[in-house]
């Protein structure tokens, strides 16, 4: 019973699942799926803490990271990298800087342009809201072995990787999964 009780909690609709290979992979990705759920959760309480949608807190994040490698960011490389217009990203704006958690300075060589800058109340909310989550993912990532780390690096660079593949490789890749594994298709 508990080994068709295995069976249940691996079976899969893409694969052959009666190989301990890929049973052991069902597993991985059933727990990848398992911490995107999380992430994702934690995610929308993060927003609804600090009361901003996605694209603002995605906004804000880059904003801070871009900060800490000493970058500084126009308008128009938030819209890329956010992928939205820039009448979306003029209203955006707009509302991180009435809210406090941005603000505009002229660019001192390009005075048409402008830089962005996190408000040091948005990185006291910010460090509020998440310090204690990533004191606490820290803590999980040190209980690893620097071997453990490694592998899970290349794992999640790994994963990364073929979630980027273009749709032509991956009809090749499903192609030569059908071929190798009829009965799973």
């Amino acid at each position: 019973m508990a080994e068709r009780k295995n069976h249940e909690a691996t079976s899969s609709y893409w694969y052959d699942d009666d190989a301990d290979d890929v049973t052991r992979a069902i597993l991985v990705l059933q727990a990848l799926r398992r911490f995107k759920a999380a992430d994702s959760a934690m995610r929308h309480r993060t927003q609804a803490e600090m009361d901003m949608n996605e694209t603002d807190l995605l906004a804000l994040r880059h904003l801070i990271a871009a900060e800490a490698r000493g970058h500084e960011v126009g308008p128009k490389e938030l819209s890329e990298v956010l992928r939205i217009t820039t009448a979306a990203t003029a209203k955006l704006l707009a509302r991180l800087v009435h809210s406090g958690h941005i603000r505009r300075e002229v660019h001192p060589t390009d005075r048409r342009a402008q830089r962005l800058y996190a408000t040091r109340n948005a990185h006291q909310e910010v460090r509020k809201t998440l310090g204690d989550m990533h004191e606490r993912m820290i803590a999980v990532a040190q209980d690893f072995s620097a071997e453990q780390q490694r592998a899970i690096i290349d794992f999640l660079d790994a994963m990364s990787t073929s979630m980027h593949t273009p749709a032509e490789e991956s009809k090749a890749a499903r192609h030569s999964l059908a071929t190798r594994h009829p009965a799973a298709h």
